[in-house]
């Protein structure tokens, strides 16, 4: 298999670049650094040279490297850069702003001892595009993406190994956990220049729409409304990574999990405005529609996220077309996606298809 996209860590580093073939080492590696799945060539679904981002790829990386740096300077007992971290989230900002149309399409490829590093900078970005769905004006979302970024920042005074155990949590080792939200407000809310705003979006973050969240079991509208942003926000990300004690979830899967816990965990209005900029069906997902025709998705609509452009390449029967042909599902209601296919499905159909040739 070839990489379709580079590989980094989060100091930036490439660990694969995008055209190396995989071998037993580099898969071997892979997994000792605890990356465990990674974006491939497939000439079988055409796979596509470019998945639209909403930043950079630039400053996605800058981004990780900044709030790592920062982590690891708590850690030591020195401050954060505050200038830094306001300065990253203009950068995020100005991305967003400028690429207003394009939907969340990708996942990102973290390994497991960068996941909270990654997984603040997509919280981050996830919440100041729903911040911008809602009508936020400049300041809250400088706001509400400082506290986005930082959200996790109570994390570094909890046991890593804890945080990443496989197993399930003891009662005791749940509440230590829980602890970070306290730790993270006490930590942001001695800075004088990060507003008190942002330092209750590491308080309230695990707050839930019902009051049966942590720490303070705050009920509705004496949630912050930032953090009821970051709350969403912060559970669909976690849905999307893989993670030591579970695999990730698709897209589609995430976004109805999410769904069934709107009014419950999560305030509507918010959990709403950050699904309407998510493809539910990303670019590249390999789907099958209900005439049976399986093909896979090279474009998005944002007027109709789960109406996507559907390249179709094998007919109902899992015959190969000679000419693949595009559908857009914006333009005929009688064509939907029936389901997302699985790593096993596509083997399937390949592993047919081959033998059929043969």
């Amino acid at each position: 298999m070839q990489v379709a996209r580079t590989i980094y860590d989060a100091d930036g580093t490439v660990l694969l670049t995008a055209g190396m073939v995989l071998n037993e080492y580099f898969i071997r590696r892979l997994g000792e650094l605890g990356v465990a799945s990674a974006y491939i060539k497939d000439d079988t679904f055409n796979s596509l040279d470019y998945i639209p981002d909403v930043i950079a790829e630039q400053t996605r990386m800058e981004t990780v490297k900044a709030v790592k740096d920062n982590f690891q300077a708590l850690a030591v007992n020195r401050r954060i850069n505050t200038r830094l971290m306001k300065k990253a989230v203009d950068k995020i900002l100005d991305d967003l702003l400028s690429s207003r149309d394009v939907l969340v399409n990708l996942t990102d490829i973290r390994t497991y001892d960068d996941y909270t590093f990654a997984h603040s900078v997509n919280v981050c970005v996830l919440s100041l595009m729903t911040g911008i769905t809602l009508g936020m004006h400049e300041l809250k979302l400088r706001e509400i993406g400082v506290g986005a970024l930082l959200h996790d920042i109570g994390k570094i005074r909890v046991d890593r190994e804890l945080l990443n155990k496989p197993g399930e949590l003891t009662p005791a080792e749940y509440a230590e956990i829980q602890k970070h939200t306290t730790y993270g407000f006490d930590i942001l809310r001695s800075y004088d220049d990060i507003s008190l705003l942002s330092a209750h979006i590491a308080f309230q973050h695990h707050e839930r729409w019902d009051g049966k969240g942590y720490p303070r079991a705050l009920l509705r509208d004496d949630i912050h409304e930032y953090a009821r942003i970051v709350a969403v926000a912060d559970v669909y990300d976690a849905l999307l990574a893989d993670r030591p004690y579970r695999a990730a979830y698709s897209v589609n899967q995430a976004v109805a999990i999410l769904t069934r816990m709107s009014d419950i965990y999560f305030e509507p209005r918010a959990l709403s405005a950050l699904v309407s900029n998510i493809a539910v069906y990303p670019v590249g997902s390999v789907v099958c529609l209900n005439t049976g025709e399986t093909g896979m998705v090279v474009d998005v609509n944002r007027a109709a996220p789960t109406r996507p452009v559907v390249r179709v390449i094998f007919d109902r029967h899992r015959r190969r077309l000679k000419t693949p042909h595009e559908v857009d599902l914006a333009r005929l209601s009688t064509i939907y996606i029936a389901r997302v296919l699985t790593e096993q499905d596509i083997l399937r159909i390949k592993t047919g298809r081959e033998a059929a040739e043969e």
